[in-house]
């Protein structure tokens, strides 16, 4: 006890270098432990943007490219499948409930979705979170248009207001829609999701703004939809639109799943469903997998989700590695400062041993000091890693769709904590031994 108080005695005594020392490896543990924090919320973001969906189906092509398409809004889908063969799964005894997407538009580098109210009802994210609206109502004629809160924020637009579309994605848009302009009748709450970053139209705009381009050209621009054409480069059907009217899953829809009856509907991209026996999931997507009719691709999104988190994770190791190097520069700069005082301490180490400590003393003296320092610092950075989450999360929900869950430290917060006043004692072994080394007239001696 009394050479616990020596060490902190000593410490206060050296404020400035006391000070630094534990300033930096406190910054070190607060990157340490604040990487592995925000590791846990890009993951669990990550894995969070779709939930209570079993399968996602669309045409044959990669699992990831299926992924990416239909639920990020990344790359283009493989390509697109009959309407009549989406009604086919629809009404598969095993399904619940489907959400139909036709993708292949955009909106200066905005994903445009064609979809039913299926999509409002039915898709989750994160825990349970539903799509809702901030103001207006969902789309429901073939000219209405609901935005995503970053489209909404970034464009400044706002309820009433007229935009057209353009046919294509990111970097590859052909032209624009100018012919069939879309209002805007509703504006998403933020879900710090792709789904911020999308519009919603129905699947009748979806046919309704691609009339004319079956003959070549762009369609000349009327008031009233005219012949059908085919849709987007996965948008191809044929079935005259109707000028105004509801979405498929408000009109004639089963059970409000956008499974309407109706021929020569256009062509869809993707679709997610839910089965009623979560048992079903995987014989459904060997029995999809497997069709001749037409094919398809059907994916479980937590299992391709887990895959995807694997092929990027060397990112995360990348970023844990160099928080490891961090935190070793810290250690190594409350070595450099002990060892390099030693030499001014000389006298009083030398005053000690006059006084009856023995080098052993001496030599734990200097441990207690580096653990000391060690675990202030190590409890700082604990404590300030902790207090920029609770100032930043919202920062980085709102800027980046970063959730970033504040919860007690778990299991590798608190191994990172030990392993760094562990690590700190073991540093301050050098010093000590040198000091133990010191015979008694070395500190008393006159050195010119």
């Amino acid at each position: 006890m009394l050479t616990l108080r020596l060490a902190l005695r000593s410490l206060a005594n050296r404020k400035l270098t006391t000070a630094l020392t534990i300033a930096s490896i406190a910054l070190s543990v607060s990157l340490l432990v604040g990487v592995e924090t925000v590791r846990r919320g890009i993951r669990e973001s990550f894995a969070g943007t779709i939930r209570g969906t079993d399968l996602i189906v669309g045409a044959r092509g990669g699992t990831q490219q299926l992924l990416l398409s239909s639920v990020f809004g990344l790359g283009a889908p493989a390509g697109s499948f009959r309407w009549d063969t989406y009604q086919r799964w629809a009404a598969h005894p095993a399904v619940e409930w489907t959400i139909p997407l036709s993708l292949g538009d955009s909106y200066f580098g905005f994903r445009v979705i064609g979809t039913t109210d299926a999509f409002f009802e039915h898709y989750r994210y994160r825990n349970d979170g539903r799509v809702t609206l901030a103001e207006g109502v969902l789309a429901a004629g073939d000219r209405d248009v609901v935005l995503g809160s970053d489209v909404a924020e970034r464009r400044g637009l706002g309820l009433g207001d007229a935009i057209a579309l353009t046919h294509g994605l990111r970097g590859s848009g052909i032209m624009d829609h100018e012919e069939h302009p879309f209002t805007v009748v509703g504006i998403l709450a933020p879900t710090f999701t792709p789904i911020d970053r999308s519009l919603y139209v129905t699947l009748d705009g979806i046919e309704a703004m691609h009339e004319g381009f079956m003959a070549g050209g762009a369609p000349a621009p009327s008031a009233e939809p005219g012949p059908s054409g085919p849709g987007d480069a996965d948008t191809t059907g044929s079935r005259p639109a109707d000028s105004g009217s509801p979405s498929p899953d408000g009109e004639g829809s089963a059970g409000g799943d956008g499974s309407a009856a109706g021929e020569g509907k256009a062509d869809l991209s993707a679709f997610l469903l839910g089965t009623k026996n979560r048992f079903e999931s995987l014989r459904l997507q060997r029995e999809i997998n497997t069709d001749t009719a037409e094919p398809l691709t059907a994916i479980l999104p937590a299992v391709s989700l887990t895959e995807l988190w694997h092929t990027i994770g060397y990112a995360e190791d990348g970023a844990r590695i160099i928080s490891l190097a961090v935190l070793l520069v810290g250690l190594l700069g409350m070595l450099v400062a002990l060892y390099s005082t030693l030499q001014e301490r000389r006298r009083e180490m030398a005053i000690l041993r006059s006084l009856g400590a023995g080098p052993r003393r001496v030599a734990l003296l200097l441990v207690l000091e580096s653990g000391v320092l060690a675990a202030v610092g190590a409890v700082v950075g604990m404590v300030a890693t902790y207090a920029l989450l609770l100032v930043g999360r919202g920062v980085a929900e709102r800027h980046f769709g970063i959730f970033i869950p504040l919860s007690a430290p778990q299991r590798l917060e608190w191994l990172y904590l030990g392993g760094v006043i562990v690590a700190g004692v073991l540093v301050g072994l050098l010093p000590a031994w040198r000091a133990y080394r010191n015979a008694l007239q070395d500190g008393l001696a006159i050195r010119l």
